[in-house]
């Protein structure tokens, strides 16, 4: 579980809360059904529309990306690949395909099956970047859907205080009901931007970092998979790698390697 995600969304709502308790304001005032259908429900239904069927069903699959660690270490899987150079300067690279059973992650143990089979390397680096490259595609859309979401809120809140206007109008004979009707209709307004900045523009985001995360850990396994292929001194493998990484982690990694 990524507190940060989850503890930041919470947060807000609470920080929310006691700046109208703060203010003198009652919170009970601002817990509106009419505007949480028309700003959740309502956004939702365009997302629907504007998306395949498929990518909705999934929609929780790629919001957990946010909400839950991935185990994407980088120092660990740099301290693997030098392991395989060093292995496959002293035995070969066929040696490398009794370490394939033991390897989780499919990327890279393709990447090294295509070593151990003699491929070209010229080859094994453009199968390896397609499949990148539809991998961050696919990342890329899960993302575009929790931004197009950001958008969507605001503007049903904005149609929400616009009906309620309109309601308002319709009775604008009783004055006494103008100032409730209008706090009323603004209540939806302050839904949607609650949703978009709280909730749907921090999830994106965090998704985006999630995916710069296995991308980083992905373009470490094509270089350090070419490296092995071309049979590079373990030491270079390691500088190859180690230069993904931000130079205050270099020199510790570095000597974890040595």
């Amino acid at each position: 579980m990524d507190i940060a995600t989850l503890g930041g969304i919470i947060a807000g709502f609470v920080f929310l809360g006691l700046g109208i308790i703060f203010a003198k304001g009652n919170i009970g005032l601002f817990a509106d059904p009419t505007s949480v259908m028309v700003t959740v429900l309502g956004s939702f239904s365009a997302l629907i529309a504007s998306n395949p069927l498929k990518r909705i069903i999934g929609l929780w699959d790629v919001a957990k990306n946010a909400f839950f660690t991935a185990n994407f270490n980088p120092d660990e899987m740099i301290i693997t690949l030098v392991s395989f150079s060093e292995k496959a300067r002293r035995e070969g690279l066929l040696a490398l395909e009794d370490d394939l059973d033991e390897l989780e992650d499919a990327f890279l143990r393709k990447g090294i099956q295509l070593v151990v089979d003699g491929t070209d390397p010229e080859l094994v680096r453009r199968i390896m970047e397609t499949e990148l490259e539809h991998l961050m595609s696919r990342h890329e859309t899960g993302k575009k859907i929790f931004d197009d979401w950001a958008l969507l809120a605001p503007a049903f809140g904005m149609i929400g205080t616009l009906m309620g206007l309109i309601l308002m109008l319709v009775n604008i004979e009783d004055k006494s009901a103008i100032g409730p009707g209008m706090s009323a209709a603004l209540i939806t307004t302050f839904y949607g931007a609650i949703l978009a900045n709280l909730v749907f523009t921090p999830i994106a985001n965090k998704l985006e970092v999630r995916s710069n995360e296995e991308v980083l850990l992905r373009l470490i396994m094509i270089e350090g998979t070419l490296s092995i292929q071309s049979g590079d001194n373990p030491r270079i493998v390691k500088d190859k790698l180690i230069s993904f990484l931000e130079p205050d982690r270099r020199e510790e990694i570095s000597t974890e390697v040595d």
